[in-house]
C-alpha cells in the first residue's frame, strides 16, 4: 500500500500514544515508560500537519492550541521549527511550568537491504545476556529484534519501541564500546526487513540534535515524511 506523508504522520502518531475516548493523550505507547505524553504534539509534513493534546489540559487551553496549530503553516522544509513554537510554549507555560520541548525528523524505512543482523528468538536468548538482558523477559513485546552479534554476543539491538497495526518505531542501542563500526545500521536494517515481512512499514524517528541517529536513518536508506515537535 502506498501511503502520503500525511497518512504517514497520522499512522505515527497511533502508534506513539494511547487515547482517550475523546481522542487526546493518555500515555505513551511504550511498555514500562510510565512518563507523561507530551501536553501537546505537533507533527508536520509537506501535505499536511496534525496535533494532539494531552487529556489533562484545560479546554480552554486546548482551544488556544488548536487555534495556533490551524494557523501552522504547511511547509517544504521540514527541518524549520514550528511558526509557533514560542507561542505553543507559552501558552503551556501559563497554565504550569514547560517541563521538556522536543523536536525531531521522522523517515519510513522503502525497502529491505543486506544485512547480517540475527533475529533474537527465545532459542538464542543467550546473545543478548552481556548486555541486554532487558530483553530476557521482554523478548514477546519488542518482537521482533535483531542484533548485530560479535564473538558470540549482541553488541547492537533494534527492536519495536512503538507498534501499531500498520506501523512500527524502531528503538536502537549499541553497547558503548561498539559505537562508531555500524553495528547498529546492521541491526535496523535487519528489524526494517523483519517488520515489513510482519506486514508493517517501518518507521524511524530521532532528535534533530541527535545526528548520530540522523546518520543511521540516511544509511538505511531512510526517507523524511515528517517533522515531530511536543511540550511537556
Amino acid at each position: 500500500m502506498i501511503y502520503t506523508d500525511f497518512d504517514l504522520i497520522q499512522l505515527q502518531a497511533e502508534a506513539l500514544f494511547v487515547y482517550d475516548e475523546n481522542g487526546k493523550l493518555l500515555r505513551i505507547n511504550e511498555p514500562g515508560n510510565d512518563a507523561p505524553p507530551a501536553r501537546f504534539f505537533l507533527s508536520r509534513s509537506k501535505s499536511g500537519n496534525l496535533w494532539r493534546t494531552r487529556c489533562d489540559v484545560p479546554a480552554e487551553l486546548a482551544v488556544k492550541l488548536e487555534k495556533l496549530a490551524t494557523a501552522e503553516p504547511v511547509v517544504v522544509d521540514l527541518s524549520e521549527p514550528p511558526r509557533y513554537a514560542a507561542e505553543y510554549a507559552q501558552t503551556l507555560a501559563d497554565h504550569a511550568p514547560v517541563i521538556d520541548t522536543w523536536a525531531g525528523p521522522a523517515y519510513y524505512i522503502p525497502s529491505d537491504q543486506p544485512h547480517n543482523a540475527v533475529q533474537i528468538t527465545p532459542e538464542n536468548l543467550v546473545l543478548v545476556e552481556a548486555h541486554f538482558d532487558w530483553l530476557l523477559t521482554t523478548l514477546e513485546i519488542y518482537a521482533p529484534v535483531m542484533a548485530t552479534v560479535v564473538e558470540g554476543k549482541a553488541v547492537a539491538v533494534c527492536f519495536c519501541s512503538r507498534i501499531a497495526a500498520k506501523v512500527c518505531e524502531a528503538g536502537v542501542h549499541t553497547e558503548d564500546a561498539y559505537r562508531g563500526y555500524g553495528y547498529a545500521t546492521q541491526a535496523a536494517r535487519g528489524w526494517a526487513a523483519a517488520v515489513r515481512a510482519s506486514g508493517r512499514l517501518p518507521l524511524y524517528s530521532t532528535s534533530w540534535s541527535n545526528l548520530a541517529s540522523q546518520a543511521i536513518a540516511k544509511k538505511l536508506g531512510g526517507v523524511m515524511y515528517g517533522s515531530d515537535y511536543s511540550v511537556t
